[in-house]
């Protein structure tokens, strides 16, 4: 009998340690768009624009560097894990509710840059994700 409860004892940690929640932070992509402001064909629509968007983990640890966050957890009890996505929306909504609608116009980011808030306690870890930006409009 005692035998049984060990068996089902490690198949259970087994099947909970291969389906956590892992997130290994945003994707640094390689062929990302320059935008250079040497010429005069623009201007400056909106400055420190923000966006945010968090996540929130049980038995989990969270750590990172800058602008990458990587988690690792059993569950994840808030927030979709696309930090990232989720911060740029909600940045570009932002802008909207101060400068209407972007569509059918030339706008870009730039000057971007991210900021973290971690959380780890013994059960419980949060993650929040800040972008700050300064829009551009080109003529």
């Amino acid at each position: 009998m005692k035998r049984t409860y060990f068996f089902a004892g490690v198949l259970f940690l087994l099947i909970v340690s291969f389906t956590g929640c892992t997130s290994a932070g945003m994707f640094a992509s390689a062929n990302v768009t320059d935008v250079r402001l040497s010429e005069d064909n623009f201007d400056i629509v909106a400055t420190n624009i923000t966006g945010s968007s968090k996540a929130a983990y049980l038995l989990g640890v969270s750590f990172g560097p800058g602008a990458q966050v990587s988690t690792l957890a059993i569950a994840r009890v808030s927030g979709t894990g696309m930090l990232y996505k989720e911060a740029l929306k909600n940045l570009w909504e932002n802008y909207e509710i101060d400068h209407g609608p972007r569509e059918d116009k030339r706008v870009a980011l730039v000057n971007v840059h991210y900021d973290t808030d971690i959380l780890n306690l013994l059960l419980y870890t949060e993650v929040k994700l800040f972008v700050h930006a300064d829009v551009v409009e080109f003529k």
